[in-house]
């Protein structure tokens, strides 16, 4: 599953990095707000390279982030990753700060043949 995340950087958490058999890690956690009714805060994992790229964040900044959303069972709790492949900073306001989604804002007039005039007379239905 991916999708995309619109909002502001909040805040930058403590990079953490290891050692695993594979080789050395490092990992960043970013906290963003979303820009809608009712904002959200997601905290959103970044691996690798994508550490350096967040470290050039400042907190207020507007970025697009496209993520990854996966759950995983230990000792019978779930728990939920988010994880960032690509980072997208934006210079100003978004102009939708909905998903990817494509739903018809309330301000757009509906598709198709449903749009009605003034001119049409009241009481006279359309069907």
């Amino acid at each position: 599953m991916s999708l995309e995340v619109t909002g502001q950087v909040i805040k930058l958490l403590p990079e953490q990095s290891g050692q695993s058999q594979r080789g050395p890690w490092k990992k960043q956690d970013m906290v963003i707000e979303t820009n809608e009714q009712y904002p959200k805060k997601i905290a959103i994992t970044c691996w690798g390279e994508k550490v350096d790229e967040i470290q050039q964040l400042t907190p207020g900044t507007m970025v697009k982030v496209a993520i990854n959303i996966e759950s995983r069972e230990y000792n019978e709790r779930w728990y939920t990753d988010i994880k960032a492949w690509k980072i997208d900073t934006q210079v100003g306001q978004p102009t939708d700060n909905t998903n990817t989604g494509s739903f018809n804002s309330i301000n757009e007039e509906p598709a198709g043949d449903a749009v009605f005039t003034s001119d049409e007379t009241e009481g006279d239905l359309p069907f």
